[in-house]
């Protein structure tokens, strides 16, 4: 595979083109220069709350100033990680998230203005036939009556946390463009060790090469972990302080609140998942027999369940995605092969890259797709997971005014792990080899390992370390590391030798920042599983669901959108069935690897 130093070095085929965005700087700029005047307009609007065509004219304003706005905060966003530490993209940045704060600002009044008619106004507000559009949308703010403030008040709490997201950015810039992890020899070769290549380092075959590598970019985290902690800390503090002014009980009862779910249907998925974690400690088990190891040391976790030595090009990835989705029909087929024909994804990895990946999208472009293509089955895996968000969002877009065009994390990742619950099954049953064979179950049971078991751990973490603030404590290193340990005990069993620097992935959750966004890939890949089963075997009326599950915007809540696919998440039997085809899954993997 391609190595390569710097974005420089990237052929433009393997860039995302964000020219539909802007042309040029210029462009951004005179653009960035007419949408600050519409910020600013949407201050003269108050009161029209009274007046249902006054309302009518502000709310499609509105949203139409927010689409221009999301259209210069999403270029920014991806120009600033495509090469982090860049002055101008910083600057640039930073003014989109001033614009974004503006508008949060200068459009706080609706709601305080909402919430303070009477039932009987609006009512008679609501029923007006020239609101019909927006009945969904006004509903939902009235819901909130209790937690909302005054137009003074909420103004004030926007200036006031227009800079939270910076606890995030100073992490991230942190962990992958200051910090110098060193280099490596790996087979004669000296190889920079950065946090884009971290996951294709450590699956080197050799376990003394994994231990150092390891070893020495956790030392420089280690170095650095009283700072991550303090980050954290600032971050968690700023959401509580701001979950009682708005008088919740707490920052989960907000989540709740918010997705407008019952506890009930949280606690089914932790209580479930964690009587089988038997199940998890199985697949150790197989996992270190078939790997030949005497023990399990964390830097093995990164090797992957079934060897594979097949390396894949990019043009080799995008074909494999294609075929693995071809059972959803031409409609979906066309619209993924959209993001190729289209360059929506930034393939390459180089120091200095955002690590991770992702799908942004906003209201009137399709969304683009970060990666560090690894040339590996997990970089294939990461194509035909963010493409299904691309796919998802063009179906939202496509079917949905503009005030519903989002959907929330909690039904989001079912269109991103359906696919990857595909592409296992493609390799599975067109593997023409066992290794072929072997790479696509393990494919999904991994899925399944970071989605549902490493989840429900770390978002349990998410959930213990707000209730510690929230009773006075303060997130200090030594405490985030107490925390990690118990948590992956208990899940492990033991059968893992952790030690001081395995108890710093903490550091690296950029999830931590995204208020339990955690638990929403637990939720989402009991919902893909489902609906992959019901696929390959054939049941026809489910891919009828679920294209129309994927038209959804976010004027349906996360119960209802699960319930068009014919699932309740309050009832234990979904989880079960889950669990069951992870244990189907893991028979399969031995059967195949003993014949």
């Amino acid at each position: 595979m391609e190595k390569y130093n710097c974005r420089a070095d990237v052929p433009d085929k393997y860039k995302w083109d964000l020219t539909d965005f802007y042309q040029s700087d210029e462009d951004f700029n005179q653009d960035l220069a007419k949408v600050i005047k519409e910020v600013d307009d949407l201050k003269n609007y108050h009161g029209c709350t009274k007046d249902a065509k006054k309302l009518v004219a502000f709310l499609n304003k509105m949203y139409q100033t927010l689409s221009n706005v999301f259209n210069l905060y999403g270029y920014a966003y991806l120009i600033n990680d495509q090469e982090l530490g860049v002055s101008s993209s910083i600057a640039r940045k930073s003014t989109t998230d001033k614009l974004l704060a503006d508008y949060c600002t200068n459009t706080s009044f609706l709601e305080p203005e909402i919430i303070k008619l009477s039932k009987k106004e609006y009512d008679q507000l609501i029923n007006n036939k020239d609101l019909a559009e927006y009945k969904v949308f006004l509903t939902n703010i009235y819901r909130q009556k209790k937690h909302i403030l005054s137009k003074k008040e909420e103004a004030i709490i926007n200036e006031l946390t227009s800079n939270i997201n910076e606890y995030e950015d100073m992490s991230s810039t942190m962990l992958n463009q200051l910090h110098n992890y060193g280099t490596v020899l790996i087979d004669g070769k000296e190889e920079t060790i950065t946090a884009t290549n971290l996951r294709r380092l450590m699956r080197n075959a050799d376990a003394k090469t994994r231990k150092v590598i390891f070893e020495q970019f956790y030392s420089v985290i280690n170095n650095y972990s009283v700072s991550s902690a303090q980050f954290l800390n600032g971050f968690v503090k700023s959401n509580i302080a701001l979950c009682k002014i708005r008088k919740y009980k707490s920052t989960f009862d907000a989540t709740l609140f918010s997705l407008n779910m019952p506890k009930k249907a949280f606690d089914m998925l932790v209580d479930t998942t964690k009587k089988h974690y038997g199940s998890y400690q199985n697949f150790l088990r197989i996992f270190k027999k078939v790997q030949k190891l005497d023990e399990l040391n964390p830097y093995d976790l990164y090797l992957d369940f079934a060897k594979s030595e097949k390396e894949y090009t990019i043009e080799e990835a995008q074909q494999l995605c294609l075929e693995a989705i071809k059972p959803l029909g031409t409609n979906y087929y066309q619209r993924f092969k959209k993001i190729f024909d289209n360059h929506y994804i930034d393939y390459a990895q180089y120091k200095g890259k955002c690590a991770g990946g992702y799908s942004l999208s906003t209201y009137d472009h399709d969304s683009r797709i970060l990666m560090s293509f690894n040339g590996d089955l997990s970089s294939v895996s990461t194509i035909i997971h963010e493409g299904g968000h691309n796919v998802n969002h063009q179906m939202i877009n496509a079917s949905n005014p503009v005030q519903y065009r989002e959907t929330t994390p909690y039904v989001g990742e079912i269109a991103s792990l359906t696919n990857e619950c595909l592409l296992s099954s493609y390799l599975a049953n067109n593997g023409k080899t066992k290794e072929e064979k072997l790479s696509g179950i393990a494919n999904i049971i991994e899925v399944i390992n970071n989605n549902l078991f490493d989840t429900i751990v770390e978002a349990g973490m998410e959930v213990d370390f707000y209730n510690y603030v929230e009773n006075g404590g303060t997130i200090t290193k030594d405490y985030m590391a107490n925390l990690t340990n118990k948590a992956y005990e208990e899940l492990e069993g033991n059968l893992i030798k952790r030690n001081e620097l395995s108890s710093l992935t903490w550091t690296r959750r950029s999830h931590y920042y995204w208020l339990f966004y955690l638990y929403s890939y637990a939720f989402c890949i009991i919902g893909a599983s489902y609906v992959a089963n019901e696929i390959l075997n054939g049941n026809k009326d489910i891919i009828d669901k679920y294209l129309e599950f994927l038209t959804l915007g976010d004027n349906v809540w996360p119960m209802d959108a699960f319930k068009v696919l014919g699932i309740d998440l309050t009832k234990k039997d979904v989880y079960e069935k889950a669990i069951k085809y992870y244990d189907d899954l893991l028979n399969k993997f031995e059967k195949v690897y003993n014949s």
